[in-house]
Formats: structure tokens, sequence, C-alpha cells
């Protein structure tokens, strides 16, 4: 389980860092549904992906900052279902993007579960 963990870990970081990657190369514009969001917001959203990414994996270089892990996950999922619930405040007819954003919370969220109960890193790093 705790491989699977890392790996998991491991494809939410680089996800989370290529969306951060995207919200600076791209207005919060590009995605209509989102277009509530204030530019500020996006930006200082972009700001915290790119911690929150590494918050994933740095307990595999410095194994006392495991708690990270579990935050920086919690952290992703309330994010995408901030995404879903701007989308569905939207209107929009189209559910893509929402369902996209909660498979992406989903994930983050087992590996919430699998680190705070599956698979600790504090005792199974």
């Amino acid at each position: 389980m705790n491989i699977l963990l890392w790996i998991l870990q491991t494809l939410l970081a680089l996800h989370t860092l290529t969306g951060a990657v995207w919200k600076f190369s791209n207005s919060e514009q590009s995605v209509p549904t989102l277009a509530a969001i204030p530019h500020q917001a996006w930006t200082i959203i972009a700001v915290v992906e790119i911690f929150v990414a590494l918050d994933l994996v740095l307990p595999f270089f410095v194994k006392p900052l495991g708690m990270l892990v579990p935050i920086a996950a919690g952290l992703i999922a309330l994010e995408m279902l901030a995404f879903s619930g701007i989308h569905l405040a939207s209107g929009a007819k189209e559910h893509g993007p929402m369902i996209y954003w909660l498979v992406v919370a989903g994930f983050a969220a087992f590996i919430v579960y699998g680190r705070l109960v599956l698979s600790p890193l504090g005792s199974a790093g």
C-alpha cells in the first residue's frame, strides 16, 4: 500500500504542478465556468499549488514531514470541490470539467485516507 500511495502522491504532485504552470500561462477566463474567480485569487491558487505539489513528495526525502501529505492532498481535494461548486453555480450545462475535478478530488481523498489510516508515513514511511 505504501508504494501505491507514493505513486499516487507523485502523480498528484505532477498533476498539481502542471495545473499551477497552466494557471500562470492561462487566465481564469480560459475556463468559462471559473471566470468568477478574481485574477489575483487565480494567481494565489497557482502559487499555493506549487507548494502543495512539493508537500506531496518532500516527505520521501525528509521523513519527519510526513504529515504534510494528507494536508496537501486534502487541500487539493478542497480546491477541486470548490471548482466543482463554482462550475455548478455558473449554470453550465456541460459537466465534463466538473467530472474531471471530482475524479481528482477522489484520488486526493484516497491519499488523505491512505496516509492517515492505511499506511501513515510516521509508522510505515
